[in-house]
């Protein structure tokens, strides 16, 4: 174990002694509605208000708000509500690791939402284990929960990355392409969406072809993308973070701009097209979760998986946040922020109608709320959660149509996703294509 591994380790041993010392200081980066009861059950998040995902924190910070307010206005728990404290991840994994042991051993939130750093909740778990947190994950690279546990329980709400891997190799079958291969990073999120892609591109009949890795952040990638395209793949999946994959596009771009590109689904953001070469990416297609339920979708072409998908949902929680927000927008990752709030707010209002007790274990609540997403239940809409709080509150048990999905969560908390959103590029904007079936073999 490296250095700085031994040094996080010791942090965790000595959070929990310092805990009590710690919180009397002045010097707090945690951020939390003033005035907040006493009795307030809190949520902790942990969002990026700084560093190079800055653009998105305070977006997904007021999409957690707006959910607090809206359980609350439901009646909250037994008449105590809701509250949100939040820690700047500094889009940082070391500086964001310490505001994650300040939420935990300081703040000692029993719910967590976020970070949307992978590296960050990865190396969190062993905390959230050992504590018997619920840790919700609604962002897109949120790492894998297929974990069995008996303590602490993860509800991770984006797709997949095997779902993404079927998507993404169904559209370069669709157009064609006989062989592919990837040029992806080296973090557990890019590498697992690389690795399905290229076994599903082989379970499609296709051809893999080496596929090259690298390390992020470095200052040049021209080596490895000459080796990535000499393979002579005829579509190569970027499976990378923006900031990277800029530096790759550009010098792509400048070296000839050989082969077609696949995107991986971390590339939906502005920071990559404010950062390439105009144009360099226009006409290739990435995917990235679908706002459209799975009620509103239906599909047109069983061979080649497209999807007619109604859209009214998303734009209903649309007008609702910008109408609370001075006409500000949510990222498509907001929606999901928001249902994880709603989630553990409903999971609390059913377990203490039916027990008499709010669960103080994470495991307990997560087996709660993937109990709750059975498709036999009821729905509950995230447009009248005054309604559902009273029904749950009667102990009638509820599925959560959220404002991003109709959530159904398997054994280990991972939400079934059934359609994802094809998107391309022109210019400087992404455009929406028609979205496209997850019907690769069973989940796993």
């Amino acid at each position: 174990m490296g250095l700085a591994g031994r040094a996080r380790r010791a942090r965790r041993v000595t959070a929990g002694l310092l805990a009590g010392l710690v919180s009397l200081l002045s010097a707090s980066c945690a951020s939390e509605a003033p005035g907040t009861p006493e009795d307030a059950v809190v949520i902790g998040g942990l969002l990026p208000f700084t560093g190079g995902e800055s653009a998105i924190g305070r977006n997904l910070e007021q999409a957690m708000l707006l959910a607090v307010e809206d359980v609350n206005a439901a009646g909250g728990l037994d008449g105590k509500p809701f509250a949100l404290v939040s820690r700047d991840s500094h889009s940082s994994s070391e500086r964001g690791f310490n505001q994650l042991i300040e939420l935990l051993y300081t703040d000692r939130v029993a719910y967590l939402i976020g970070p949307e750093e992978n590296d960050l909740a990865r190396e969190i778990a062993q905390d959230v284990k050992a504590l018997d947190r619920l840790h919700m994950l609604p962002g897109y690279a949120a790492p894998s929960v297929e974990r069995s546990e008996t303590r602490g329980g993860w509800i991770r709400l984006a797709p997949s990355p095997f779902a993404l891997g079927c998507a993404l190799a169904k559209i370069a079958v669709r157009e064609g392409v006989d062989s592919a291969n990837s040029l992806a990073a080296r973090d557990d999120y890019n590498a697992s969406v690389s690795s399905e892609f290229t076994t599903h591109i082989a379970s499609l009949g296709g051809r893999v072809l080496p596929s090259v890795t690298f390390t992020s952040g470095q200052s040049t990638y021209r080596e490895k993308i000459g080796v990535a395209f000499g393979a002579n793949a005829e579509g190569t999946l970027l499976a990378a973070y923006p900031a990277t994959a800029s530096t790759i596009v550009t010098e792509w771009a400048v070296s000839g701009r050989p082969g077609t590109w696949l995107l991986g689904p971390a590339l939906r953001t502005e920071v990559l097209l404010a950062n390439i070469p105009e144009g360099s990416l226009d006409g290739y297609s990435g995917v990235s979760p679908s706002l459209s339920l799975r009620s509103e979708c239906r599909v047109v072409d069983d061979a080649q998986g497209t999807v007619d998908c109604a859209t009214g949902n998303a734009a209903a929680f649309i007008r609702r946040f910008s109408r609370r927000w001075s006409g500000e927008v949510p990222f498509p990752a907001a929606h999901f922020y928001y249902d994880g709030v709603v989630l553990i707010a409903m999971g609390l209002v059913y377990a203490q109608a039916t027990s008499g007790d709010i669960p103080t274990s994470g495991r307990a609540l997560q087996e709660i709320i993937r109990e709750l997403s059975s498709p036999d239940h009821e729905v509950a809409s995230w447009r009248d959660l005054k309604t559902a709080m009273e029904r749950l509150r009667a102990g009638t048990p509820l599925r959560y149509v959220g404002a991003a999905a109709e959530y159904e969560l398997d054994e280990y908390g991972a939400s079934k996703h059934h359609f994802l959103q094809e998107w391309t590029i022109d210019g400087d904007a992404f455009v929406d294509l028609a979205p496209i079936a997850v019907s690769c073999p069973a989940w796993r």
